[in-house]
């Protein structure tokens, strides 16, 4: 618990309190002059909405990256999305570190639950090599990048660009300097190159596994019985949606958003397109052309999104998988709630159910209110919406149509998709003593 004078605050409303401030900072210094590429001063909400997208690795913005801001500005943003990628509470754990304070049982225990780690253990440690792996798959990123982007950019703009979006896709942010090429275009400019499609979709996926996962591969390498049992539900529940997804984008998206691909581009584009709803926010087909089936797939992956502990956002796999074994326990009327041969507790059922509720209660409070500021369609502003609560930064192109009334709201659901729904919920709502009374049981009917 930090106290400052009268002020209490717990390492939940930091992590809440934290991010909004950095997330001011970043407004301030992009809506300067020296941040757009003109010398003139960018609208403070527009600067806002910026910042908050970069900081919480979402990716939707109102301005192209590439034609909109200066270098400068492009610098803000890049390191508003490492630090959100890496965490604000392993900056704090940093700074503590820098500082030589020492941190006690409880502190790590709440840096436990922030960092969704499973060990109390080995938080300095932790933060280490998380820094190190981090900067390790984004150095290979940038250099297989840079080699190619080197032949059409020239070699200062092919290594600025690799570095560029070998970070922006290891966070999961999405941001892309491919505006030279047709504005707010992201990677369609390289939707059949290999190299640039693997070296992102790979960067995107690593990250969106969890620094828990990786412990867990670095560990055990390919014994898969040693995993924990959240490295397994990670990895395996990955593995499905990729796959399972981009055979279903395959086959639906024929004859609409991938029509006239042949057999490899038609591939390589369902690949990509199953990866990146999960958090990542680049695509490489028109996003406008996707059939009704594909706009409802998209969302659903990015209501899913990515690992606890990761860069990804979304309900996270682990929530979604508990949800679907507890409904088949419910429906065989067993008490325990089973997989790979192991039990999970009751409490892991009440937070995947909160964080779900509180998540779809949200977005469709933020549906309800930009449907009535604004004339999109159903599926534009519920495609909108779950990208920006997903921090996905996937759109249909209504972001820089957006007013100021639904910028706001979109900015709010970044924010709580990058703490944490129930993070907020737990800051908002009002703190009362537990009661001493024991209240009788009594049934109700369900279903």
């Amino acid at each position: 618990m930090f106290t400052i004078k009268n002020i209490k605050l717990n390492y939940t409303e930091i992590i809440v309190l934290g991010t909004l401030l950095l997330i001011l900072t970043g407004a301030v210094l992009l809506s300067l002059p020296i941040s757009s590429r003109e010398g003139t001063a960018t609208l403070f909400i527009d600067s806002l909405f910026t910042s908050a997208s970069a900081f919480c690795v979402t990716g939707l913005v109102v301005y192209d990256t590439y034609t909109h801001w200066s270098l400068f500005g492009q610098l803000v943003i890049i390191t508003l999305i490492q630090i959100g990628g890496l965490g604000f509470m392993t900056v704090i754990t940093l700074f503590s570190m820098f500082l030589r304070r020492k941190i006690g049982l409880k502190e790590r225990r709440l840096l436990m639950e922030s960092a969704n780690t499973l060990k109390i253990g080995g938080i300095v440690l932790l933060i280490k090599k998380i820094l190190i792996r981090t900067f390790i798959f984004e150095s290979v990123g940038a250099i297989l990048l840079a080699i190619r982007f080197y032949p059409q950019m020239g070699l200062k703009e092919g290594i600025y660009n690799g570095i560029f979006h070998s970070v922006s896709a290891f966070c999961n942010a999405g941001f892309d300097l491919m505006g030279k090429y047709g504005q707010f275009s992201s990677l369609t400019a390289y939707m059949d190159d290999l190299v640039v499609n693997i070296t992102i979709m790979s960067l995107i996926v690593i990250g969106g596994l969890g620094f828990v996962v990786w412990d867990d591969i670095a560990e055990n390498l390919i014994n898969f019985k040693k995993y924990h049992l959240h490295s397994k539900i990670v990895l395996v529940m990955t593995s499905v949606l990729i796959f399972g997804g981009a055979v279903i984008f395959f086959f639906i998206e024929d004859g609409h958003s991938m029509n006239g691909f042949d057999f490899y581009e038609k591939t390589l584009a369902s690949l990509f397109q199953s990866i990146t709803p999960r958090t990542a926010g680049y695509n490489t087909i028109n996003l406008n052309q996707l059939s009704e089936g594909g706009i409802l797939l998209t969302i659903l992956f990015m209501i899913i999104g990515g690992s606890p502990g990761s860069t990804a956002g979304g309900i996270k796999v682990t929530t979604f998988v508990t949800l679907i074994i507890s409904t088949w326990a419910s429906a065989k009327q067993s008490s325990d709630i089973t997989i790979f041969k192991r039990r999970l507790e009751t409490d892991s059922l009440k937070k995947a159910c909160a964080i779900t509720v509180i998540y779809i209660s949200v977005s469709f409070t933020a549906i309800m209110l930009i449907s009535a500021a604004q004339d999109f369609s159903l599926n534009e502003i519920m495609f909108e919406v779950f990208s920006a609560i997903g921090t996905v930064g996937l759109t249909l192109g209504i972001t820089p149509q957006l007013n100021a009334f639904s910028k706001i709201i979109i900015i709010l659901l970044m924010y709580s998709g990058k703490v944490g729904v129930l993070s907020m919920a737990a800051v908002l709502a009002e703190k009362k003593e537990p009661s001493p009374l024991c209240r009788p049981y009594e049934k109700i009917i369900i279903g």
